[in-house]
């Protein structure tokens, strides 16, 4: 594997995200020898750290990934890392921080390459990428950035900080992360698609009856309750990770599988989404809070969310598009907090056929993303001792010691950037046109809200969600799934 020299800098290297991912991340990618001679990682934060310190850090965020290092590895990987104390409101801590990565360029021959990674608060994306800009942090090399969601609050914000962005770094080397993006099912929805005959012959509306796509969280928003109260299920799962799903799931085939015909493919499909009337979202739309139970506050009540919030814990809703090899199928989402267990999946509900035996359901192609991984077709069959039809399932599924092997996403997307393949990140336009979707919903429920009359479905925890989403379906005889 191809040795890349860069300098890269984090800003947030003291938060939860650099230790849970980045760092033990960047340790595979040492250890794959995709970085590792010639990089430095700059740590920078507020708080008054010293390299010493950070690299016990980073020696910490391994032993507690991995459950046998090296480590000699371990130490000689700490020793590329460095810590500047920052203040991203300060320009003349830019300075410092210019002055220190151009010393690591010149001691580890990185040829000029910057990675600018952004794990801190959103509010400060902005910020950071003026000051790159007008202090001129850039290097003589490469230059990428990454950009953690939430990208935006609202379309007008997200146009905002891509002006700022764009100002120092081309599109093409904006890398916006989603790590729904590197998980294993995730990249195994183009393949299953595309490979495979019995699968690739029926993805149209002649076969297929609807996409179902659920994202549910076992847990309540907790500590994270003025950060959602702000946000909402709609901005933080659909805005992007559903989104992502969606659109892999409907895109044409690509002409192939470099990044440039992957996002051509994706633009030409969006620019056919439907974005919703108010109307629309009315009919097709169900926004939810959880209630409380003996073991959980009611949302309303949880700390720093405001008693009287209209904020969402739960949004079902649906989408289609006017192009594409499923125009005009529905797909159905929903996703929400305080679900009966923790699950990603998708559902593919094909059409039912007339057949001799009557009660036979349609195959259903169904994805676990989490917590399992696997495929599994939905088909019928007949019963051995009684006349009739049963279903089975036939599987496509991981043993245990292949998923030991399946890298975390975060590692698999800090190699796209490492190799500047953005196939798996979000283009400028893909994520404009999601907001212009996004917008459309909330402007709905913002004027039901000024008018005072929110509709807002309570459901009690640690079940399905509010039983108002059973009524977005077209038709009375469909129904989710995944129950």
């Amino acid at each position: 594997m191809k040795n890349i020299p860069v300098i890269m800098i984090i800003f947030g290297g003291s938060g939860d995200l650099a230790h849970r991912k980045l760092y033990p991340s960047l340790f595979n990618l040492y250890e794959q020898g995709l970085i590792h001679d010639n990089f430095a990682v700059i740590g920078t934060a507020r708080r008054p750290w010293s390299h010493e310190y950070l690299r016990e850090q980073v020696s910490d965020a391994i032993h507690e990934t991995h459950d046998q290092v090296d480590e000699n590895e371990v130490k000689a990987f700490a020793s590329h890392f460095y810590y500047q104390s920052h203040d991203v409101t300060n320009v003349e801590h830019y300075v410092t921080l210019k002055k220190l990565a151009q010393e690591l360029d010149d001691r580890y021959s990185a040829q000029g390459n910057r990675l600018f990674y952004m794990a801190m608060a959103p509010r400060f994306f902005g910020t950071i990428a003026t000051h790159i800009n007008d202090q001129h942090l850039t290097g003589s090399g490469f230059n990428r950035i990454v950009v953690e969601k939430p990208f935006g609050h609202d379309l007008a914000s997200a146009e905002q900080l891509n002006k700022e962005i764009t100002a120092s770094f081309d599109e093409n080397d904006i890398f916006r992360i989603d790590h729904y993006l590197g998980k294993e099912m995730i990249q195994n929805i183009m393949p299953m698609r595309f490979t495979n005959p019995l699968i690739k012959n029926i993805w149209s509306g002649e076969y297929i009856k609807n996409i179902q796509i659920t994202l549910a969280e076992r847990l309540g928003v907790e500590a994270r309750g003025g950060y959602y109260d702000t946000s909402g299920a709609l901005r933080d799962m659909v805005q992007n990770h559903i989104f992502q799903i969606i659109t892999l799931l409907a895109m044409p085939e690509p002409k192939d599988l470099s990044s440039d015909s992957v996002h051509q493919a994706k633009q030409e499909l969006l620019k056919s989404l439907i974005i919703p009337t108010p109307e629309e979202v009315k009919k097709n739309f169900v926004r939810g809070q959880y209630l409380g139970s003996d073991t959980t506050f009611a949302y309303k009540k949880e700390p720093n969310v405001d008693p009287d919030s209209t904020t969402e814990t739960y949004v079902a809703g649906k989408t289609k598009f006017t192009s594409g090899p499923i125009s005009g199928v529905p797909i159905y989402f929903r996703t929400g907090k305080e679900f009966k267990e923790k699950k990603t999946r998708i559902d593919i509900v094909l059409k039912h056929i007339n057949n001799p035996y009557g009660q036979a359901h349609s195959n259903n192609i169904t994805i676990e993303v989490d917590p399992e991984s696997k495929i599994y077709i939905t088909i019928n069959g007949k019963k051995i001792d009684e006349p009739g039809i049963r279903r089975e399932d036939l599987t496509y599924v991981f043993s245990k010691e292949e998923m030991a092997k399946v890298p975390d996403g975060y590692e698999r997307l800090l190699h796209d950037v490492f190799v500047n393949d953005s196939t798996n990140f979000t283009h400028w336009s893909e994520l404009k046109r999601y907001w212009e979707f996004i917008d459309a919903v909330e402007d709905a429920w913002q004027k039901e809200n000024e008018a005072g009359n929110p509709e807002i479905a309570q459901y009690l925890p640690y079940r399905m969600g509010p039983k108002e989403a059973d009524n977005i379906f077209e038709s009375p005889t469909e129904h989710w799934i995944y129950e």
